[in-house]
């Protein structure tokens, strides 16, 4: 295999989109244990939401053509005949020139067709002051006006956040059925990688940030890491622990020892793995050029760059599309993002897409977004940005003052 036939992001995005199939394992869980989760069968409204028609302030339930003409020099007038409370029917119609109070969320009272505010009228000992007009249905959620029965709520691929978890539960619904949870193995290797622990370095060793940096990203994901260790620059020791811990994952992710070096042996280790093997080595990106990507036996595999900011800034652009695919996730094509104005001139080569660390810094109401410049092995270049600035590889640079977008890393 030729190495570094790159590919430019576009065509690494749409590699990932057709090559990475998604689990099929479900499992039913509780609402209360449900949250990240992807839905695997569609929530279908069996009832409407809300099932009655309620008021969504504290007010009189009125019809509102007894309320034209009101005003605080010229108020209307209409007769108090009963109060509706909460969790209970509203048993008293409303005729011609009568008036209900109800409280938010109450129930609207027959004959009624609006609710005036408590702000816009007054009660004098059940004599009802309108200073204001409503239209007709105003302060009223109807009846399935939210959800509607038969309704399909959350098609299968939705990712189960917290407002997605109130919806269903609306519903009395109090389980779903959801893909499982990812497993992804993690490894390291380089002769110079040592554990992260290590309080004293011998000269020329390098902690493993990485385990922690990819880890935590995939643990934000809703993903099981499970840590491999570090092996040494052996192919034979590198491809039996490769393979071993291939066996119990979903996907594996080999950090380290994917660009050209003699003793990088990442490529012949995962062609390995099984077949097709390899279909990105190298992508049209700075940093992060030396990226592998494969398929082994239906599985995913990820070869990041050793450097830090290069390892982390790939797996949250390529790796997180790829566990989100496993997942059964439906998703966008590229990174969801924000547009900042850039602080400075920056050069990039065309043909490339080049990926900046920024600072987002507001100035008169605006986000502006600050380079923070340094060589790709830099960890601290990661703790001061809030993002990533992309510069698509049809342009030769971005300059100060242009809206560009930002990918936030937090």
């Amino acid at each position: 295999m030729q190495f570094f036939k790159v590919k430019t992001v576009e065509e690494t995005y749409a590699m990932i989109e057709e090559k990475i199939p998604a689990i099929t394992d479900t499992e039913e869980r509780s609402l209360e244990e449900a949250l990240h989760y992807i839905v695997a069968v569609p929530v279908t409204a069996k009832e409407n939401v809300p099932g009655f028609d309620r008021s969504t302030v504290d007010g009189y339930a009125v019809k509102a053509k007894d309320t034209y003409g009101s005003s605080d020099s010229m108020p209307g007038f209409l007769t108090v005949v009963g109060i509706v409370a909460m969790g209970e029917s509203a048993a008293t119609p409303v005729g011609q020139g009568e008036a209900v109070y109800v409280p938010t969320g109450g129930m609207i009272p027959p004959g009624s067709d609006s609710v005036i505010m408590i702000e816009h009228c007054e009660d004098h000992d059940g004599l009802l002051n309108t200073y204001k007009p409503v239209a007709p249905s105003e302060n009223i959620i109807r009846a399935g006006e939210d959800i509607r029965e038969g309704e399909v709520l959350l098609p299968e691929g939705t990712m189960l956040r917290p407002q997605e978890l109130g919806a269903i539960a609306s519903l009395g619904i109090s389980h779903v059925t959801v893909y499982r949870k990812l497993k992804v193995g993690y490894l390291s290797s380089g002769d110079e990688i040592v554990p992260y622990q290590t309080e004293k370095l011998l000269e020329g060793q390098i902690r493993d940030i990485n385990f922690l940096t990819i880890a935590g990203l995939a643990k934000q994901w809703n993903v099981e890491v499970i840590y491999g260790g570090i092996v040494k620059d052996d192919f034979q020791e590198f491809q039996q622990k490769a393979q071993s811990f291939y066996d119990e994952v979903d996907c594996l992710i080999l950090s380290g020892g994917s660009s050209v070096g003699a003793k990088d042996y990442t490529t012949d280790v995962i062609q390995s793995l099984g077949s097709p093997g390899v279909f990105v080595h190298g992508i049209s990106i700075k940093p992060g050029k030396p990226t592998i990507l494969a398929m082994a036996n239906g599985k995913p595999v990820i070869g990041l760059p050793g450097h830090p900011a290069s390892a982390m800034i790939i797996f949250m652009l390529f790796g997180e599309k790829i566990l989100q695919k496993l997942k059964g996730e439906k998703i966008d094509k590229k990174p969801d993002r924000i547009f900042a104005r850039i602080t400075k001139n920056i050069p990039s080569a065309p043909g490339r897409s080049d990926y900046i660390r920024v600072r987002l810094v507001e100035k008169e109401g605006e986000w502006w977004a600050e380079p923070i410049i340094g060589k790709s092995g830099l960890i601290t270049t990661l703790v001061k940005s809030d993002g990533i600035v992309e510069i698509s590889s049809e342009k030769e640079g971005i300059s100060q003052g242009d809206y560009v977008p930002v990918i936030a890393t937090r």
